[in-house]
């Protein structure tokens, strides 16, 4: 099974999306095989990398997901614009609906997600899940059928907390998914600007905190720049962007990649 990296943060709002789909494409510049799902129910993901034509009743996620339907991940997938970046999009039977029917399963209910990645053997190297901003049965789904998990915060007062509530449903999983290898591959800040004095006392107060966790922190931060959100929203990768802005953000994603996969 594919290296698979979870990108979660229980908060919404945060940059999560937009991580994921820049790792992406950090992923086909260093012409990696890679999957990424669309595990959001939101399916911002989805708009930006899916192609053009796709349709919102086409099968995804969910319906791989379901346990009362025959699809599995390879009948879902969808080629992106990116040579050797494919896509599980949210379409087709709605996440929430799924959830239920996850949810009630008697066995193995949080196990779904890693047997469907399991059945795609080694078609990939490298698998980016974007969770949803909640923790639920989608979530527990995913953090159990990855190899890791990255986390995505801001430089604020609420990033800690979240870092400790996370930590502790990763410890849920350990514990009772039979997971106990599970770990935080690492913390990526995201809109980060160092001249805002309070985004630097909580960067630095966040970094303490991980240190004594023993969770690593990827370096450096991403800056706050319109030129990702634009970039992310268009579904254009940075080192294609005609904006000559972008071209500065490039080795940063590049670095987070080499940093949470090394084998790239």
């Amino acid at each position: 099974m594919a290296h698979t990296l979870a990108v979660a943060n229980q908060k919404g709002g945060v940059g999560k999306t937009s991580t994921t789909f820049h790792l992406a494409g950090a992923a086909a510049r260093r012409g990696l095989r890679t999957l990424v799902i669309d595990a959001d129910p939101q399916g911002n993901l989805t708009s930006s990398l899916g192609p053009a034509d796709l349709a919102a009743d086409s099968v995804g996620l969910a319906d791989a997901l379901s346990p009362n339907t025959d699809e599995t991940l390879s009948d879902v997938i969808v080629q992106t614009e990116w040579e050797g970046v494919d896509l599980v999009p949210t379409t087709g039977t709605t996440l929430a609906a799924v959830q239920q029917e996850i949810a009630s399963l008697s066995l193995g209910r949080e196990h779904v997600m890693r047997q469907r990645l399991e059945q795609l053997g080694d078609t990939y190297e490298l698998v980016l899940i974007d969770c949803p901003p909640s923790l639920d049965a989608l979530s527990i789904n995913a953090f159990t059928a990855a190899s890791e998990v990255v986390v995505v915060t801001h430089a604020d007062k609420y990033a800690g907390e979240g870092l400790i509530k996370l930590a502790g449903t990763m410890s849920q999983v350990r514990q009772f998914c039979a997971r106990p290898d599970l770990r935080i591959a690492g913390i990526i800040f995201n809109a980060y600007d160092p001249n805002v004095k309070e985004q630097a006392h909580w960067y630095r107060e966040i970094n303490a905190a991980a240190e004594q966790m023993e969770i690593p922190v990827v370096h450096p931060p991403v800056p706050k720049r319109i030129t990702l959100v634009e970039c992310t929203f268009s579904g254009t990768r940075l080192d294609l962007s005609r904006d000559r802005r972008a071209a500065d953000l490039v080795p940063i994603f590049d670095r987070h990649l080499r940093t949470l996969h090394p084998a790239s």
